[in-house]
């Protein structure tokens, strides 16, 4: 006696391919309208020559992630539909213990996937942390407990932040150390620091970089938008780590310039070393001020 044929139709097969790539057309054409995500930024323009690369990366790296977790989620309704059991089954289905080909595609998708991620992201990193180009402007930031200093190597003069007090009071962060960039001129920021690791992160450059003790790291970016945005150390350095805050102005080159004039006018010319403590002092750090040979 022969078994009745179980095979299931075909049809619901064509419905969920249907259904994917309608679903996926529709994540993609979306994508214009919510590029920005949850990533901080400005309709009216780009914070800094990087940031449409670094939204860029985001955004495909998601579209690809919702793709591969449609199809995934798709093959396995499609499999709980069509190979579900019926009432009239009175058998086990065939039971293959290899299919070669299914295999094969397990090893090679996935190889194939994380490459076109690896090759994306390995091109942006390279192109974020290049510093080849001649930088109009050199600021070296050093990251101390629990503030940051300002060297402005080419005008010859610094500034000094102190710890935020009272974070989140009225007034607050309007007394918190500014770091001035000239617009659209491209500045190479070094980074250091004094006792720990910190972490220089301004939210709205999406980006940040580790400023390690012994070691200098540098990178280059062209802010392109007038304005003021925050800034803190994005790695955990001691109890007063939450208040590592300090605020970026960026401003026209008359601005900048006058900024500059002023901190000569206040006797803050040369540079904050390396070799200074972590105290808060204004006044004992001025003391102790000297170019970094490093």
């Amino acid at each position: 006696m022969r078994s009745h044929n179980t095979r299931p139709k075909r049809r619901p097969v064509a419905r969920a391919a249907a259904l994917a790539t309608a679903v996926a057309l529709v994540a993609t054409g979306c994508s214009a309208e919510v590029q920005r995500g949850f990533l901080p930024g400005y309709e009216d323009a780009q914070v800094t020559n990087q940031t449409e690369r670094i939204t860029n990366l985001w955004v495909g790296s998601w579209i690809a992630a919702l793709v591969v977790g449609l199809l995934t989620w798709g093959l396995i309704l499609w499999c709980v539909t069509v190979y579900r059991k019926r009432k009239s089954d009175d058998r086990l289905p065939i039971q293959l213990r290899y299919h070669v080909p299914l295999e094969i595609t397990y090893v090679v998708l996935p190889i194939i996937m994380i490459g076109v991620l690896f090759f994306y992201t390995s091109r942006d990193i390279a192109e974020l942390e290049d510093v080849s180009t001649p930088p109009d402007t050199t600021i070296q930031v050093v990251g101390k407990q629990w503030s940051f200093d300002f060297n402005y190597l080419d005008e010859d003069v610094y500034d000094t932040g102190v710890q935020a007090q009272d974070v989140g009071s009225e007034g607050s962060f309007d007394q918190l150390p500014t770091l001035y960039l000239p617009v659209d001129e491209r500045v190479e920021f070094v980074l250091d620091a004094r006792d720990v690791v910190h972490n220089f992160w301004v939210p709205a450059f999406l980006f940040k970089m580790d400023m390690i003790p012994g070691r200098t790291n540098t990178f280059q970016v062209v802010p392109t938008r007038e304005g003021i945005y925050a800034g803190k150390c994005a790695e955990f350095c001691g109890e007063e780590h939450s208040s590592m805050l300090f605020n970026v102005a960026v401003v026209s080159r008359e601005e900048y310039d006058d900024h500059m004039e002023d901190l000569r006018d206040r006797g803050q010319t040369g540079a904050l070393g390396l070799e200074l403590n972590r105290s808060q002092d204004r006044t004992s750090n001025a003391e102790g001020t000297q170019r970094n040979e490093n």
